[in-house]
């Protein structure tokens, strides 16, 4: 997983499934790092026209392009649909914050052909740690 992490973490455009307009909230907090971190962001929000000036999408498939990676901050079984909407749009690359992985998340990624980064890794914690962005 180690060299999934460091692919991920080199992307330059994601996507990210549950960004919050609540700065208390990791869907903000993911979105507020990437951006810190010079990545182009896409916050995926059904309820949400923008999160701090930045345009939001209802969806996946709203995105104007096809970002490198996504990173899910959501229920499970939102995350699996998410999951197979990656495959449909040619995402390889997902980013499964804690408590967004499906029970057989191993096997999912494996059988949709994905690379992802699961079971803990915060990526606000390792875009920190990669010296990416300043420790706050």
């Amino acid at each position: 997983m180690n060299d999934t992490i460091e692919l991920i973490l080199r992307c330059s455009t994601f996507a990210v499934v549950g960004a919050s307009r609540n700065p208390e909230k990791y869907g903000h907090m993911v979105m507020a790092d990437l951006l810190a971190a010079g990545k182009t962001v896409y916050p995926v929000n059904p309820t949400a026209n923008e999160i701090d000036g930045v345009r939001c999408y209802p969806s996946l498939d709203a995105v104007p392009t096809t970002p490198d990676a996504a990173v899910f901050i959501v229920p499970p079984a939102a995350t699996e649909l998410g999951l197979r909407k990656c495959v449909d749009l040619g995402i390889d690359y997902v980013w499964l914050q804690p408590g967004a992985e499906p029970e057989n998340i191993a096997e999912l990624l494996d059988h949709l052909g994905l690379h992802g980064v699961y079971g803990g890794p915060c990526v606000l914690v390792l875009l920190r740690t990669h010296g990416m962005i300043a420790n706050s």
